[in-house]
């Protein structure tokens, strides 16, 4: 994957926080798992005829 779209320490922050650990490619799995998000969300807008992602996209 070329681009990283969520913030490694921030994601690790976070899972701290629940008692948990994390392991080295988690972040890269879940900025995988964002991009899919985003695709779909771009697909539903586009075909609502917009250019424009909303919340109710996801």
């Amino acid at each position: 994957m070329a681009d990283v779209l969520v913030v490694q320490s921030k994601v690790h922050e976070y899972v701290k926080r629940k008692g948990m650990n994390m392991a080295g490619d988690f972040a890269a799995a879940l900025s995988k798992e964002v991009a899919t998000l985003i695709e779909r969300a771009a697909k539903r807008a586009k075909a609502n005829g917009r250019k424009t992602v909303r919340p109710d996209d996801l």
